[in-house]
This record gives structure tokens, sequence and C-alpha cells, in this order.
């Protein structure tokens, strides 16, 4: 059945393989809505639009959110891992909407928060401070990194942008070091992304094989498979390392944002590595501040387990601006 014109907004989530499309009526994402679509078979966002308002019996949205996996400025936004640019006055031709927003998709992920329920999330660590008033840090582990701290203001959520990933990757001891020189000498420049995504991974796998005097390649999903099943001893020493790096940058990213309200973890890795979080490597790396080690445990880290939280953040922030 055609949905009223100009009775409903539009939220888009566009990562590197897939965009998810849906509805929302103020802050909730109507659930029968929401549609993926391979962006392999898509030439840009345009065409995603297209062939969903069609679906959509020809709906004409009120407004327009999107959040894209790449750095936005002025309306305009790009991919980091596809070649799609985003334009916001596009949006608003193709849709007909007379408001359209563009989020870098860790914005999206800071606005959900506070529409997640209790059991969206799952503890990896308590924290001893009280979240509610507190800042907040969203931090995904994915196909790439990144971080964005989540502000409370009079006017409610603000979620600011960065590039956190692209930063250098942080040196502890001499395995650092080594590893540091690996990934310089075969992908250039070592930075946080280059060893805390999928890909970074399975660069980390490589580096651990090499220290071993051997040369395999593995992807992140084998392993991850292998480490579960403990069937292969350089997966379970890799992703022992990959925990200790990842304790090492939150805890950077912790001491720089304060964020006493939690550090949220989002990302298809987060998932899978969130485990491994658990034991006394991660503590131990995630408390290595000196005389600030105390200080360290008033941060609880917590894993997001809404597939469709950057909607509803998306579904959140649009709905500040159309009240507003």
């Amino acid at each position: 059945m055609p949905h009223p014109s100009q009775k409903y907004s539009l939220v888009a989530d566009i990562g590197g393989t897939n965009t998810r499309v849906a509805l929302c009526d103020g802050v909730d994402v109507l659930k029968p809505t929401i549609r993926r679509y391979r962006n392999a078979e898509n030439d840009g966002f345009t065409s995603v639009l297209a062939q969903y308002l069609a679906a959509e019996g020809n709906v004409r949205p009120k407004a327009v959110c999107v959040a894209i996996a790449g750095p936005v400025n002025g309306g305009k936004g790009r991919l980091t891992n596809l070649d799609w640019d985003m334009d916001a006055e596009e949006i608003a031709k193709a849709t007909g909407a007379v408001h359209v927003a563009l989020l870098n998709d860790l914005q999206a992920q800071g606005y959900a928060l506070d529409q997640l329920a209790s059991d969206d999330l799952a503890c990896v660590r308590q924290g001893s401070a009280t979240a509610k008033g507190n800042a907040r840090l969203v931090v995904n582990l994915g196909t790439g990194f990144n971080a964005s701290p989540v502000f409370m203001t009079q006017a409610g959520a603000y979620v600011a942008t960065s590039e956190s990933g692209h930063a250098n990757m942080p040196i502890r001891t001499d395995q650092d070091l080594r590893l540091c020189a690996f990934i310089e000498k075969h992908h250039g420049f070592a930075a946080i992304d280059d060893i805390l995504s999928g890909r970074g991974l399975e660069r980390v796998f490589a580096f651990v094989a090499h220290e071993a005097g051997e040369s395999r390649v593995l992807n992140s999903a084998a392993i991850m498979s292998a480490c579960v099943d403990d069937s292969d001893d350089l997966s379970v020493e890799t992703v022992q390392y990959f925990v200790r790096l990842t304790a090492m940058v939150i805890a950077n990213l912790a001491l720089v944002q304060l964020p006493f309200g939690g550090i949220y973890l989002v990302g298809g890795l987060s998932g899978a590595i969130a485990p491994f979080m658990k034991d006394a490597n991660f503590e131990a790396a995630f408390l290595d501040k000196g005389r600030f080690a105390d200080f360290m445990t008033d941060f609880g880290i917590y894993v997001v387990q809404d597939d469709y939280a950057a909607l509803k953040g998306n579904a959140a922030y649009l709905n500040g601006v159309l009240q507003g």
C-alpha cells in the first residue's frame, strides 16, 4: 500500500558493502520498510534511492538523513572504501525532501545511543562512573577504525566527527615497533586503521607469521574461526595481540575524551573480538597508564548489538532537527 507523501522521513546507512534504507515516523524506524541493497550492484546512492522509493509506493519523504562511512563536510561526503560521492542537494532533488542531512556513520551511531534498549548492549567491562549526563565514546571496529565522542548539551546529544583511524598507530613495546616497520614496508604509513580493522587483523596475522619465520596469509574470518576453535597457534597469538592493541588505542582515546558515560563498540569486528576482550590481557593493556591506572577503571565498555542502530540514530537526529 502506498505511503502518504510527506508524512514519513527516510533514513539510510551506507557502508562499504551494503546500504540499508528505511522510513521513520519521528524517532521510530518502521521495521517493515527496511530494505538492504548491495553496493556492488549499483553505481551510486541515487540508484538505490530510485529503487527504494518505487518499492515503497513512490513515497515522498518530508526529510532525509543519510549516514556514510566517510568524512562529511558542507552537505557533501565521500565514502572511504567506495567510489561514491554524496551531495545533499542531489538527494533533495531525487526525493523531493525539504530537509536533507548527511552524517558520518559514527555520528549516526552516537545519536542512536539514547534509542537503544539495555539488551542491545553487551558489557565487556563494567565501569565505576555514572553514565547519565556524561560524555560517551563510540568506536568502530569493522572495515575500518574510527571513533566519535558524544557530548550532552542543553539541546540534547551532540556527536563530534573525527578521523581517528588515520592517526599513527601507538607504540608501547619493541614488538609494536617491529609491527609498525612491517606495516610501513608493505603498506606505507602505519595508521591505527591499518591494524585495528578487518584488513588490519589480516596484517597483524601476516606480521605474527613473519616473526615466527613463516609466510602465511589468512582472511579475518578464518583467523577468528581458528582462534575460537583453538586450532591454529598463530591465529590465537594474532587475536591476543590484536586485543592488546585495541585496548591500548581505546584507552588513549578515553583519556582524550573522558567518556565517563561509557565506550560503545560498533562494527562487524567488534562482536567477534568482544569475547576475547574480557580476559586479563585486555584489562592489563587498558589499565597500562602509569599513575592514571586507577583512573581508567571509571570507563565501562559495551558492544552495540543492534544492526539497525545507525538508522535509529539518523531518525533521532532528524527528529531533533524537525522539532527544533
